[in-house]
């Protein structure tokens, strides 16, 4: 179930529907184009249809013209049908047989022929067709008899009828045509030949101008008169137009587009007739229903496709946060120790490892504050147990003081006051285990006195602390070690006197304070070896403990400790830094960082 009140929600329904109506878009203009398209093939389509349907009709046309001009040019057709013979003879009953095998002649040439028939002018009907000892129907009133006795030679179509028109034996529908026959040498009429073909021949050329099965196609006369049509009127929808398409040259192909159905005409050029095809909206929609049937599977497939496209997506950007919320909440109840593992986008990748390095960090300075802790009482504990009576041991170093003031020894007073001082400053642990820098330096000097006066005067020290820093937090008694190495081994072997410095500098942000002195120094290994120890290797350690048990090394153990402490309290990026030359004197710097109201 999805929540989509949360980031995978809501991203799954933003990308979702934005692909969905990106989709519905493309759909809807390719629908719109591929109807658009359809329309126009269609229309192509059905006037190359037309135009190869009147060309079909066109031959088959000649074809009937040959026949009917075969017949006319049959000169002993011609020369029989003059022959007054009666039908009572024998030379009568001949001449009608030798007719009768000419008309069957052309009868087989053709399969599409249905009956030939010959009127003379005289009245004598000579007929060959499929019927056998038919009735001659009586045609001197009918129009079509009329129609060919005018004509002058020329080709008459007469039309499709629903019978034939002299033969009554043949009750199927003919397409009729005829001409009026001349004796060429004379050109003296002799009387009509009426031919008549299957009108299927006719109804099956039709049929190739239809482009659906709703499709209707008809042969229009000049007058307007429909000669034949495929099927039968069953609507508005099936008429033609009044008045259309009008006049047409041959090959000329009209094309109208109605509401309800498409129209395209083409003249005849062998008869004044027109091709009309009737096409029916309803059958340009059956292609379109392939087009919707296609576009609609697309979509459904299109549809799921961006449905598990949007799954994964939101996924993969929300599946990092779920894992940094995990990791939040164990980072609540204590456990700094997991760390957040994924390959995603830049900015989440870059989110989460600044997540990973905030825990490790608060990890480390929970650390830091357990030891410095932990540290800070085992010191307090081993002061109080080295402190046997505190305020009897200032007590009677003060009653040393003021009897050796009033003996005037003013040299062994001092020391026994700084010495006085030293203790009273190390005793005060109420104040924890800082101090300003004020009093380490007013402690230092308390220390220096003790030194010089233990030396006759050959240390001379400076300093050169600026008074901006002077209130800042240090650690307690972090300088006493420092200094005490730079005397007993850098400045007491000297048979010369000797300079000891102390003086700050501002760095990067930090505040160093500066020990130096122009004692013995010491040789590159040494200062190597040092810098190792404070870097934390075991092996370097472990040697300047061994230096300790046997007498030497205190240089490297105090300022462990110092580097230690000042880590504990201000973290990895400060410390102890020692640089030395031998005999050039040696340096130690410590670095710690400076408060943000004194940056």
């Amino acid at each position: 179930m999805i929540n989509f009140r949360s980031i995978h929600g809501r991203l799954f329904l933003i990308f979702l529907f934005s692909m969905l109506g990106l989709l519905l878009i493309v759909s809807f203009v390719y629908y719109q184009r591929a109807t658009d398209q359809l329309r126009d093939k269609m229309s192509v389509v059905a006037e190359k249809n037309i135009s190869q349907t009147v060309g079909l009709f066109d031959l088959m046309l000649k074809g009937y013209d040959s026949v009917t001009k075969a017949l006319n040019s049959n000169n002993e057709l011609m020369r029989l049908l003059r022959n007054p013979s009666s039908d009572q003879t024998v030379e009568g009953v001949n001449l009608e047989r030798r007719i009768t095998d000419i008309l069957g002649a052309i009868f087989y040439s053709r399969n599409d022929i249905v009956g030939i028939h010959i009127v003379t002018n005289r009245g004598k009907v000579f007929s060959f067709d499929r019927s056998v000892g038919a009735t001659v129907r009586d045609h001197s009133e009918q129009e079509w008899y009329t129609r060919l006795q005018r004509s002058t030679g020329e080709m008459i179509w007469l039309g499709v009828y629903p019978h034939s028109l002299l033969s009554g034996g043949i009750e199927r529908p003919v397409f009729a045509f005829g001409r009026q026959l001349f004796e060429l040498s004379a050109l003296k009429s002799i009387g009509i030949v009426l031919i008549e073909t299957d009108a299927d021949a006719i109804a099956g050329a039709l049929r190739n101008a239809s482009l659906g099965p709703g499709s209707n196609v008809v042969i229009q006369a000049a007058d307007g008169v429909e000669i034949i049509r495929t099927n039968p009127v069953q609507s508005e929808m099936d008429r033609i137009p009044l008045g259309w398409p009008g006049p047409l040259k041959p090959g000329e192909v009209l094309f109208t587009d109605r509401e309800d159905a498409m129209i395209t005409a083409a003249g005849i050029a062998m008869a004044d007739w027109t091709v009309i095809g009737i096409t029916p909206k309803r059958d340009l929609q059956l292609e379109l229903q392939e087009t919707q049937r296609f576009l609609l599977s697309v979509v459904i497939v299109l549809v799921l496709a961006a449905t598990v496209l949007a799954t994964f997506v939101s996924r993969s950007f929300s599946s990092p946060f779920k894992r940094l919320i995990q990791q939040m909440k164990q980072v609540e109840i204590g456990n700094f120790k997991g760390q957040v593992h994924v390959q995603s986008y830049q900015e989440l990748n870059v989110l989460v490892s600044s997540f990973n390095r905030m825990v490790y960090q608060m990890d480390d300075l929970i650390e830091r504050i357990k030891l410095a802790s932990i540290s800070e009482k085992n010191a307090q504990l081993q002061a109080l147990q080295s402190q046997v009576n505190p305020h009897f041991l200032f007590n009677t170093l003060d009653m040393i003081y003021w009897m050796l003031d009033e003996r005037e020894n003013d040299r062994l007073g001092k020391v026994i006051l700084s010495l006085s001082q030293i203790f009273r400053y190390g005793s005060e642990w109420e104040e924890a285990s800082r101090a300003p820098l004020r009093r380490e330096l007013e402690q230092l000097r308390h220390y220096l006195t003790i030194i010089q006066t233990r030396l006759g005067g050959r240390v001379h020290t400076e300093f050169a602390v600026e008074e901006r820093w002077l209130d800042i937090e240090v650690p307690k008694m972090f300088l006493q070690p420092i200094v005490e190495n730079a005397v007993k081994y850098g400045l007491e072997p000297l048979d010369r006197p000797g300079l000891l410095r102390i003086s700050s500098n501002e760095r990067d942000g930090k505040l160093e304070i500066v020990v130096e002195d122009n004692g013995v120094g010491m040789d590159e290994e040494t200062v190597a070896r040092l810098s190792r120890s404070l870097d934390g290797d075991r092996s370097c350690k472990e040697e300047l403990e061994d230096d300790v048990r046997v007498g030497s090394g205190r240089r490297g153990i105090g300022l462990q400790n110092v580097h230690l402490r000042i880590r504990l309290m201000f973290g990895e990026s400060c410390g102890v830094g020692i640089r030395s030359r031998l005999n050039k004197g040696t340096t130690v710097v410590v670095t710690i960082p400076i408060p943000p109201e004194r940056g």
